[in-house]
């Protein structure tokens, strides 16, 4: 009976230091992150010796968010409540790349050229990857342009890049094309063509063409 009992109890404490090296583990990992910053697993694997059991512990804890396979972000916490990650960050990690811009086609609204229509999606032109990818519950719209993207969204660019892709918008294509003409003295004619040479598709560039011949 005393043999059975030493025994029971040399479990009990085997078990309760294969806890705590658990506990000090995951806590350990914990440690190394910062709130808002976005983490692959394999980031956060040189700090762990059981990473997978330590993010799933963090992820049930509420330390950490999961925000697609094997991409990961620290909540930031604000008197509003939990913030989302950054989503430039949380792209450049996905990536693994910081190639790429991301933007809106609502940012064409900003061109005042009279659409009306609302767009749910965002726009991440890289040189990478090509698809529908959902990072952090939202839908992100992954294209490489077989001509590039500048580093940095200009209205001259917008301008091309709306006319690029408005046989996928929901607007009046011919009076979209009036409202161009009509509008195009508002911006810089020597950008527009410059971008619409290098990142046009050909049918954009002779509609730019003509139309500032025409002006």
């Amino acid at each position: 009976m005393h043999e059975i009992l030493i025994k029971i109890l040399a479990i009990l404490f085997i078990k309760a230091i294969i806890q705590n090296m658990h506990t000090r583990s995951f806590e350990k990992l914990d440690s190394y992150l910062k709130p808002g910053h976005v983490y692959r697993r394999k980031m956060l694997a040189q700090h762990s010796n059981a990473v997978d059991r330590d993010l799933m512990a963090l992820v049930n804890k509420g330390s950490l968010t999961k925000a697609a396979s094997g991409i990961y972000y620290k909540p930031l916490s604000s008197r509003y409540g939990i913030l989302p990650p950054n989503e430039e960050k949380l792209v450049r990690v996905f990536l693994r790349d910081d190639r790429f811009i991301l933007y809106s086609w609502n940012q064409y609204n900003t061109l005042g050229l009279g659409l009306t229509q609302l767009y749910n999606k965002t726009i991440v032109y890289n040189c990478k990857r090509h698809g529908i990818f959902t990072l952090n519950g939202k839908q992100y719209d992954f294209r490489r342009p077989s001509r590039g993207f500048p580093s940095k969204l200009a209205p001259e660019f917008l301008l091309v890049d709306l006319v690029n892709n408005m046989g996928e918008l929901s607007e009046d294509e011919d009076l979209l094309r009036h409202n161009i003409r009509k509008n195009l003295s508002r911006f810089n004619a020597s950008k527009v063509i410059q971008y619409a040479m290098r990142y046009g598709k050909i049918v954009t560039q002779r509609f730019f063409e003509d139309t500032i011949n025409e002006s």
